[in-house]
Order: C-alpha cells, then structure tokens, then sequence
C-alpha cells in the first residue's frame, strides 16, 4: 500500500451516527497538544471543517479524529475506506490547554464533545491532578469513549436524558451535587453551547475556574476570515486563534447562539 500523506488507517463507526478515523499525519502526530484541533477538507469541492484531534500516536505518526455524521461533508468523511486518503488536513490549530497541576478537576463532555474531552482528560490525569469526568448523552447509543475516559478518570458519572444509562437527567445536576460536597479547583465542559454555558452558571457563584471549549463558526482557522468571532470580556475574540477554550463566566454564550443559529439558518436556505 503507497504511505500517502493524510491516508486513512482505519475509519469506523463507535456510536450512532459517530465514526473514529485514524490518518496518517506524522507532522501533526509530532507536534500536537491537547485541546488543538485540524482543518480538513475531504475533496477539491468540499468545504473545510474544524475537528479537534481525539488522540494521536507519534511511533506511528498518525492523528484520531471522531465526527458526528450531520452533513454533506461528515457524511463523506464516514464514507472514506481504509487506505484512502482525504485531501488537506491543516494543524495543529488553536491554543493548547495549560495543563499544570490544579488538584480536583471536574470535566464534563456532552455529546460528541466527549471525544474532545479525552486528550485533555488524559493531559490533566498525567500532571498529577485527581479527575472526576462527567459524560452526557441524549441516549446510551450515543455514548462514547467510555472506557478510555474511566482509565483516566478517578471518579467518572455517565448521565442520559432518556434513563438508558447510568443516571437519568442533565450533566449539571451532577456537578451540582459535587460541588457542594467537596472542593473543586477547576471544571472544564465542552459540548452543545446551552451545556457548557449552564456549566459557567453554575460554577459562577462558588468561584470556580471554569474553562470552555467553543465549537464556533470556523472557515480557514487561522483567524483571517473572522467567521469565528467570540466575545469574551466585552471583548472580540477568535476562537481559532485565541482559542477554542476561554473563561466560561467571561464568554457571550447568547451572542454565539445567535451567530451559530444564524449560520444554521443560511446553510438551510442555501442547500434549499
């Protein structure tokens, strides 16, 4: 088989409507922290997506991405065979989190989120820090990572909106209840806007770090289109660049609903 550059290693699906793919990438592979993402474009007609790298081995030179299958362009990706190649794949991009030791740290992932939570659940575990890990998805199906997460979790609690795994109900009642029982030192959510800003609510009043990864709009990921504008602190910010993870009781979580939903609202009638 020819060592092309970007060659799919393996691509399967983990959940419902949910692939992991490992590419051949050995400069990234080399280069990557946790909490960075890539830029990837499947085809010359494809647009390009942010995903942010799951895992990475550099013995074998290669990255893990895992997508939800949502769109034309997921939906390509979940179709590439073992050995194929996609076209570009741009990264390391973004800020790497500030990994140091905290002591307890709660990390919650919702949904596919959880995927971006393991590199940095796994970074934090080996700094010495003592990690509680929080997984919420709409049903069991969904689930992923599991048991991965567990082998660098100290505590981990697996919730589902429909009750058909681990505890029924939502990722903040959960911390909400570890958090009046013992001290927490720094909470990091990443997954759907409305959790992760439900999360900094939350947190705000006990004084709690808390630290989010933003799924915003991205088109080139370095900053120059400035599709991915935030606004944290009163102030305007690029995801790609100065981020994706920023304070969550800093960020504008109604301004980047409304951007999101608005991006949402033009692919529709575009592809209409």
């Amino acid at each position: 088989m020819e060592d092309t550059l970007f060659r799919t290693i393996s691509n399967q699906t983990i959940a419902r409507g949910i692939n992991k793919m490992e590419i051949l990438a050995p400069h990234i592979a080399k280069k990557v922290l946790a909490g960075q993402f890539v830029m990837l474009r499947v085809d010359e007609k494809g647009e390009r997506i942010p995903l942010t790298i799951a895992d990475s081995s550099t013995r074998k030179g290669t990255i893990t991405i895992i997508f939800q299958i949502v769109g034309l362009t997921t939906k390509k990706l979940g179709g590439i065979k073992e050995g194929n190649a996609i076209l570009d794949l741009a990264g390391p991009l973004g800020r790497a989190t500030e990994i140091k030791k905290y002591g307890t740290i709660i990390l919650v992932g919702g949904g596919v989120g959880i995927a971006e939570m393991y590199p940095v659940a796994k970074a934090f575990k080996g700094a010495g820090n003592r990690i509680i890990s929080i997984l919420g998805v709409r049903t069991k199906e969904l689930l992923i990572l599991e048991n991965e997460l567990r082998k660098v979790s100290d505590e981990i609690c697996i919730t589902t909106d429909d009750g058909s795994y681990g505890k029924r109900g939502l990722v903040t009642e959960v911390l909400g209840q570890i958090i009046k029982k013992e001290k927490v030192d720094l909470v990091y959510a990443i997954g759907p806007v409305i959790m992760m800003k439900a999360v900094s609510e939350l947190t705000r009043p006990y004084k709690i770090h808390t630290i989010v990864s933003l799924n915003s709009i991205m088109v080139d990921g370095t900053g120059m289109c400035g599709s991915c504008r935030v606004k944290v602190d009163e102030k305007s910010k690029f995801a790609c660049v100065d981020g994706p993870e920023f304070d969550g009781h800093l960020v504008d979580f109604d301004e980047l609903s409304k951007r999101l939903k608005l991006f949402i609202d033009l692919e529709k009638v575009a592809n209409s």
